[in-house]
């Protein structure tokens, strides 16, 4: 998929650094998450490793990393069957307004309905204006569901 003078291409290992520095521009955005580089290089790591069922899909423009998503398959009992969660969507400050973002988010609808996903799913902060007018021009619903996590070490056994 090309623009006037970028392309969405599938991530490789080799843009781990610049998606990084991507996700410290978004998570600096959300309450709930914390910039913390280790951990992003790690998460990153993994899902390029998960071929099968995640993508990391980037935009590039000059010949940089300037937009990103991630897509992970999960399987839905509502749906039966599979529905893909859509992450980490974020262009670069001075690139956004050019359509990044779009076409980011078309790549990675089509690679979820190639894989027989039903429906794509995304959190986003819910303080985040700009976000939710991007996301609702472009056809994403709320939903009556709210977000509610716990940190696996908070679990207790019985």
């Amino acid at each position: 998929m090309t623009g006037r003078d970028w392309v969405v291409r599938p991530a490789a290992p080799g843009d781990v650094e610049a998606l990084v520095g991507l996700l410290g521009e978004l998570f600096a955005l959300e309450r709930d998450y914390t910039v913390d580089p280790a951990r992003q290089r790690d998460g990153l790591t993994r899902l390029l490793a998960r071929d099968r069922d995640a993508r990391v899909l980037v935009a590039e423009a000059g010949g940089g990393v300037m937009g990103m998503c991630s897509v992970q398959l999960v399987i839905s009992t509502a749906e039966g069957g599979l529905a893909a969660w859509v992450e980490d969507v974020v262009v670069a400050e001075g690139h956004r307004g050019l359509g990044l973002g779009s076409a980011l988010l078309e790549a990675a609808a089509a690679w979820a309905a190639e894989q027989g996903a039903r429906r794509l799913q995304l959190l986003a902060d819910g303080g985040n204006a700009p976000a939710l007018g991007f996301y609702g021009a472009r056809g994403w619903a709320r939903t009556e569901l709210i977000c509610l996590r716990q940190r696996v070490s908070a679990v207790t056994k019985t």
